[in-house]
């Protein structure tokens, strides 16, 4: 099918979705639990063709990733939202103040109409799925743009979806970077998109031609900071799975770590000790996940080479640590690279850890704000005052306290970036009120006081206003 076809099969599908959402722009409660009771019995019955798939579009991904990162967290959305959707729909009563005392206010949650989601290649389940819940939740109807580089994963859903929506109430679109660009550019009701900030900048302006709401899902460079009061056991427990998560391939994966220079060589040897035990047969371990693509192991390749072009010391965790023909890659921890690197300053989105020394905890502070606000912040310390320092002065999309990465699975909870790490947030509450319009009501009976308030002669206006606001 060539791109003239598949422009046109998306300007149809939404057409015809917004014609259905005109017929029905206010599904029940009843239908909206339905829906989300049928997808998470989908995705139970799917889980084996969900591992099989995404191994597939990997080359290797681990199964362990797939359950823990995309199936589990929508299972979780799922009962989440449920059990909580009669609150959220229900109408939030408003005061209406002094001077309309005499009228009720409030305010109803009403399904924006469609919603584009567009999907990146690294948690493909998750990551559409996840926005799909809450747009689903709020009401609406859905077009999910699918990575190219995911297309056995792409099949799995579109068959995982059609066994619970209709094609006018969700439909999964595929196709290249062209298809992208026209799909943003459409006239959705709302579009999320979670992908690269460079991307992103594009992403809004196609949107602006219509006006169309945006929620970016960004990423950039989330720092971990190791305060001097923690061990370095500790540290290294808690940032090595969010590193190890899907290889580092996580748009909230710690993306390089500063702390005191006196721990430098205990966090190293602690950091290879760990990992060993986690892939004991470095890049042939089963559950090491493969970097997704050859064009994407050639960018993290070059990353490393031009950090050892320029004699930065190196640290591979395993001594079996490169597989180019599997594009796999283990671990590589790069000692105090220069603030002018490429290294650091692209998002890296792969298995390899910068190491930053500090001499006072100022330091480290002052690296991050002076680079763009990340969209992950990770403290490692026990010391109170420092953790209130940081989580009140320091700006990032969220923020883990002595843990990495597991703020991105509390349902109960926003998620987003802020400046260039995104847009809006999701996930819970925030997602149903994402996906819906916010309506004020304001109803007023026969007797009303602004006409009382108007029948006064001028020369006893103001004392009226005044006797209403209490003067």
């Amino acid at each position: 099918m060539n791109n003239e076809t598949m422009i046109e099969g998306m300007e149809h599908s939404l057409t015809t979705m917004k014609a259905a959402f005109s017929q029905s722009p206010m599904p029940s409660l009843e239908q909206r639990i339905e829906k989300l009771t049928k997808l998470r019995v989908a995705l139970i019955d799917h889980c084996d063709q969900i591992c099989e798939s995404m191994n597939r579009d990997y080359g290797q991904r681990s199964e362990q990733d797939t359950l823990i990162a995309d199936l589990l967290p929508c299972i979780g959305n799922i009962d989440h939202t449920i059990s909580h959707l009669v609150e959220w729909m229900a109408p939030s009563v408003r005061n209406a103040g002094p001077l309309l005392s005499s009228s009720s206010v409030e305010v109803i949650y009403q399904p924006m109409g469609v919603v584009g989601i567009v999907t990146p290649w690294n948690f493909p389940i998750m990551l559409s799925v996840g926005p799909l819940i809450s747009a689903i939740a709020a009401g609406n109807r859905a077009m999910i743009k699918m990575s190219e580089f995911t297309p056995n994963t792409n099949h799995v859903l579109s068959t995982l979806l059609s066994t619970v929506f209709e094609k006018d109430e969700v439909n999964v679109i595929e196709g290249e970077a062209g298809i992208s660009a026209h799909f943003t550019g459409l006239a959705f009701d709302h579009l999320l998109f979670t992908g690269s900030t460079q991307v992103g900048r594009l992403v809004m302006k196609a949107a602006s031609d219509n006006l169309t709401p945006v929620t970016l899902e960004l990423g950039g460079k989330s720092p971990v900071i190791i305060a001097d009061d923690v061990s370095m056991e500790l540290a290294v427990e808690r940032i090595i799975y969010g590193k190890s998560l899907n290889n580092g391939q996580v748009c909230v994966a710690p993306d390089y770590v500063l702390l005191p220079e006196d721990k430098k060589e205990a966090f190293i040897t602690e950091y290879k000790k760990q990992y060993q035990t986690l892939f004991a047969r470095g890049v042939h371990s089963e559950n090491l996940t493969s970097i997704a693509n050859q064009r994407q192991f050639e960018r993290i390749n070059g990353l490393l080479n031009e950090e050892i072009t320029a004699n930065t010391r190196i640290e591979a965790c395993h001594s079996d640590s490169i597989d180019e023909p599997q594009h796999r890659l283990v671990t590589h921890l790069v000692i105090n690279p220069s603030l002018e690197s490429t290294i650091m300053k692209e998002e890296i989105f792969g298995p390899l850890l910068p190491i930053l020394t500090y001499q006072h905890i100022d330091d480290a502070i002052n690296i991050i704000l002076n680079k763009p606000r990340p969209l992950a912040l990770y403290l490692m310390s026990f010391d109170e005052a420092l953790q209130n320092r940081i989580k009140t002065t320091v700006h990032s999309g969220g923020m883990c306290i002595n843990d990495c990465v597991f703020h991105l699975a509390v349902d109960d909870a926003p998620f987003g970036g802020i400046g260039e790490s995104g847009k809006g947030n999701y996930h819970g509450h925030e997602g149903f009120v994402t996906f819906s319009h916010a309506k004020t009501v304001m109803t007023s009976g026969d007797d009303h006081q602004i006409k009382h308030l108007f029948s006064v002669g001028n020369n006893d206006f103001k004392a009226a206003v005044m006797s209403i606001i209490g003067k």
